[in-house]
């Protein structure tokens, strides 16, 4: 409990270089997706984060379920900002019984191809260790090979399929593929 207030406090006072310094005395030295920083995601976060979900997804989640999220003792909602402090993405991981499972991971899709979603990856599976999971688990339409790609480059392998999973287009279902990252802790 008390390492939990004291992360807190540290992530309210930390200073974050790249943002704060490098990228004003030297603009050029970093690229967007290295000035962008995550943060808990809040109530007041929402409108921003239903209107990244509705540019994201044909069938996306209702605010009531983000609502929901938000109240889960085990649900971690993160919200990552760019250098103008602009949310650009968002993501929900729920972590439980040593496995942290990404519900939700959306990112605008002018932002989109720039290594921010590799980035957000990156930050679930450090966190994910942090709260000591021993895996990384998420489902992805077959038909977002771009992201199927990222995973993989990620070190996530297909564990399984859950037929008809997605809503599609003419009523029709398209499948899940399941997919798990083992994460190594160090000791």
């Amino acid at each position: 409990m008390i390492k939990n207030l004291l992360n807190q406090i540290k992530g309210l006072v930390t200073y974050d270089a790249d943002r704060e310094f490098y990228a004003k005395v030297f603009p050029d030295s970093l690229n967007q997706v290295d000035l962008m920083r995550f943060r808990k995601m809040s109530k007041a976060d929402l409108p921003r984060v239903l209107e990244i979900e509705a540019q994201g997804y044909n069938y996306p989640w209702k605010e009531a379920i983000f609502h929901d999220c938000l109240k889960a003792a085990h649900y971690d909602c993160w919200v990552c900002e760019d250098a103008n402090d602009v949310m650009v993405a968002f993501c929900i991981v729920s972590t439980a019984v040593g496995e942290a499972t990404v519900l939700n991971l959306c990112i605008d899709p002018v932002m989109r191809k720039q290594g921010l979603g590799r980035k957000f990856m990156q930050h679930v599976i450090e966190k994910a260790s942090d709260r000591k999971a021993e895996s990384v688990f998420l489902e992805v339409r077959p038909s977002n090979t771009g992201a199927i790609a990222l995973y993989e480059s990620l070190g996530f392998n297909e564990v399984g399929v859950r037929p008809g999973y997605y809503k599609a287009e003419n009523g029709e279902r398209e499948d899940a593929v399941m997919m798990a990252y083992t994460i190594i802790q160090s000791k």
